[in-house]
């Protein structure tokens, strides 16, 4: 499970990529078995050729040092480190790699920022030929962004995508005893609009009973005087 850390780094790196107008996503498989990449982005170059760029994020010097696989293939590779552990590891950084560093924003701005932090890049890379097959790594690539546009549309439809059951069983799971008092509230207050709905429903089913049957009695009404005529 990342931390929110990582989860901040990995927000600032998405948002720097789009403004050096690359294309990028997150957590790709790369092909060969080269191992997942946390980010990959992608730039056109002005002679029309592709440009990827590689990187692993690493919060914790465990992390850092981990057995994990580094699935640095592209032109160029970069770790994204807090500057904190930069400094205690810069000695183990391989020359080609380059770094970025993440200082987050201490809250003294006032603006609406969509990035927690800052980047910065203390080394740069060194250009190296592709690693693996240019159209394996660009149909991943894709696949990723579309796995990226699914879960944004399953977000977009919120709670529609699951049926009743499901969710009045995750709700039996909350017991109120367990709720902390916000969410003691919002179950109070889904409890209170479920009710209302269903008081709201029930008056529209009687109000078009009511209608049937006086449609019923006219239809009954008019035959029997048809029958006389």
């Amino acid at each position: 499970m990342k931390t929110q850390l990582t989860t901040d780094m990995e927000e600032a790196l998405y948002y720097y990529c789009l403004e050096q107008g690359d294309v990028v996503v997150e957590e790709v498989t790369m092909p060969d078995d080269q191992g997942i990449v946390d980010t990959l982005s992608c730039r056109f170059l002005t002679t029309g050729e592709l440009e990827w760029r590689c990187y692993e994020i690493k919060a914790t010097k465990a992390d850092f040092r981990s057995k994990a696989k580094l699935s640095f293939i592209g032109h160029y590779n970069y770790f994204l480190l807090p500057l904190a552990l930069y400094d205690a590891v810069k000695e183990e950084i391989p020359d080609r790699i380059g770094v970025m560093v993440y200082r987050p924003y201490d809250g003294s701005f006032t603006q609406d920022l969509l990035s927690p932090g800052m980047l910065t890049i203390v080394k740069n890379a060194r250009r190296q030929e592709l690693e693996v097959d240019h159209g394996r790594l660009t149909q991943r690539f894709m696949a990723s962004q579309a796995r990226e546009v699914r879960k944004a549309k399953m977000v977009a439809k919120g709670l529609s995508l699951y049926p009743s059951e499901q969710l009045f069983q995750e709700l039996k799971k909350r017991e109120i005893s367990s709720l902390t008092a916000t969410d003691s509230r919002f179950y109070q207050k889904f409890l209170a609009d479920l009710e209302n709905q269903t008081i709201a429903d029930l008056r529209t089913e009687l109000s078009l009973l009511k209608v049937e049957k006086e449609l019923h009695h006219k239809k009954a009404r008019r035959r029997r005087t048809e029958a006389l005529e």
